[in-house]
């Protein structure tokens, strides 16, 4: 599949480190480094501007390492890229952990899926199919 992509940075390109990887990296686009607080959130730019097909998305996912290390993780994860957005991708980081964060320019900030979708069309009903599980949600099928 191919995208169109403007890059507004100074980091090469979003590429996949290995051949089964499903995200590519996004790197911080920073005219200077930004320290984020204990608990701070921050729009950080990528200068990375994409144009997908209709039918496609790009999620905005944490980094592991970055998480599990530093505490460090997207807060609407993941954030969505919807096809017709023409905008520069930014990143929405907060700092979970209990120390300063020194976001420097091109740190790799986030990774990036391209993700196909469907679009649904509701059909209004009375009552829906019975199951077993019901109505039980927020852990009734976990063990007990």
């Amino acid at each position: 599949m191919n995208i169109k992509i403007i890059n507004r940075s100074q980091h090469d390109l979003p590429s996949y480190e290995t051949i089964a990887s499903a995200g590519m990296d996004l790197r911080a686009n920073l005219s200077e480094s930004i320290v984020l607080k204990p608990l701070e959130r921050v729009i950080v730019k990528t200068g990375l501007f994409i144009e997908l097909p209709i039918g496609y998305e790009a999620q905005v996912r944490p980094r592991s390492g970055l998480a599990a290390k530093k505490g460090i993780t997207v807060l609407n994860s993941p954030g969505t890229v919807d096809a017709d957005y023409r905008g520069e991708i930014g990143v929405i980081l907060v700092n979970l952990s209990n120390e300063a964060f020194i976001i420097e320019n091109g740190e790799r900030i986030a990774q990036l899926v391209i993700a196909k979708h469907e679009r649904a069309e509701w059909i209004t009903v009375e009552t829906l199919s019975e199951t077993s599980r019901g109505e039980g949600g927020f852990g009734s099928t976990g063990i007990k």
